[in-house]
């Protein structure tokens, strides 16, 4: 692994996508997992990021804060019609036994003749989740069911 230049990498699944992200702080690697899906979609360099969706969620445990974040993205780009393109993970807290993560995500509306969808991905899953820390900063692990 060539960490800390390497920021996700597809894993090989039977049926679904499967990634891990990496990042100096568990932000970066929130960042770069959002980033990861996206991609398993979409090609994120095509966005053009001028519309940004300000993001605070609440859960009480890392695991669920990931997939409650990378859901609420799917959720918006589903619902709103929204590529996203860049991603700022502002915070991650720990009060009171849970966690909190505000963050930003900007795109723009989706443009089929501009964002070719690849992939759909229908959900976020708990299969082999991992959220840790590694020598180098932080990895995170997700399936996504497409």
């Amino acid at each position: 692994m060539q960490f800390p230049d390497l920021k996700y990498e597809y894993l090989e699944h039977t049926a679904d996508a499967k990634f891990k992200a990496y990042g100096k702080t568990m932000e970066e690697a929130f960042e770069n997992a959002a980033v990861a899906m996206f991609n398993v979609m979409i090609n994120t360099s095509k966005v053009d990021c001028k519309h940004t969706e300000n993001i605070k969620l609440t859960a009480p445990d890392i695991d669920d804060l990931l997939v409650d974040w990378l859901s609420e993205l799917l959720f918006i780009f589903e619902v709103d019609f929204i590529a996203f393109g860049e991603f700022e993970v502002e915070s991650i807290t720990q009060e009171d036994g849970e966690y909190t993560i505000s963050a930003c995500a900007s795109g723009e509306e989706i443009d089929l003749e501009k964002h070719e969808i690849d992939t759909e991905v229908k959900a976020v899953t708990y299969n082999d989740l991992k959220a840790e820390e590694i020598p180098e900063g932080f990895m995170v692990q997700v399936t996504v069911d497409t």
